[in-house]
């Protein structure tokens, strides 16, 4: 709608990754999010639904629906952010649909991967929107999580000169780093991963900054 996309749980990976005005929204970043996801046959099969229901700490589509103004549709509970969701207990509700509000948005997404079709070390997505900044750390290997910015380092990022959000995000990204929760499993070391962070994070909010076009 004019409004919001309303996106059905049983919408493929593939769908998403394909579909123009959902990537024209996020400028390409949804493609990214899923396009190297194992293969194209599998993205044909794998549903948004069961990412999103599932909370799974490697999803990289939980992590680039947590970089928007998003909310899920659940048949007995109604809409819910989704911030509000990826935390809830596990019941037997049943999800709908997932819902991206149209707000004013830049954002970009950036994993890192032993090999192109395996699951992900790290996620992560950075955003803005209308003026809030967002950052979101996925497969810690935990599941995705907001990166609070109790400093309000990256507050009115939109209006901040070059060297303001070069400052900003140098800062924010020790800062992420120093507070983003990781561990370590077959695929990297806690260590490793929280070094990741710190590049992940200065390199997504360098994108949506207009400093570096694409990773």
């Amino acid at each position: 709608t004019e409004t919001e996309f309303r996106i059905g749980a049983y919408v493929s990976r593939r769908e998403l990754e394909t579909n123009e005005r959902l990537n024209v929204y996020t400028e390409g970043a949804f493609r990214e999010s899923v396009r190297h996801i194992v293969g194209v046959q599998f993205r044909n099969c794998a549903t948004v639904g069961g990412s999103i229901y599932g909370r799974y700490g490697f999803s990289d589509v939980l992590t680039m629906f947590l970089g928007m103004d998003t909310w899920v549709e659940l048949y007995d509970a109604g809409r819910i952010p989704l911030t509000e969701f990826v935390n809830m207990k596990k019941d037997n509700d049943i999800l709908v649909n997932i819902i991206v509000r149209k707000e004013p948005l830049l954002t970009c997404y950036l994993s890192q991967r032993n090999i192109k079709t395996d699951f992900p070390v790290l996620t992560c997505a950075a955003s803005v929107i209308g003026n809030e900044a967002r950052t979101v750390i996925g497969a810690r290997p935990a599941r995705a999580m907001i990166v609070e910015d109790k400093k309000q380092i990256l507050k009115n990022f939109r209006n901040m000169t070059k060297k303001q959000k070069e400052e900003a995000i140098e800062a924010f990204a020790e800062y992420a780093a120093e507070n983003v929760p990781t561990a370590g499993n077959m695929r990297g070391s806690k260590e490793y991963r929280t070094l990741l962070v710190k590049v992940l994070t200065r390199r997504a909010w360098e994108a949506v900054g207009g400093m570096k076009n694409e990773y």
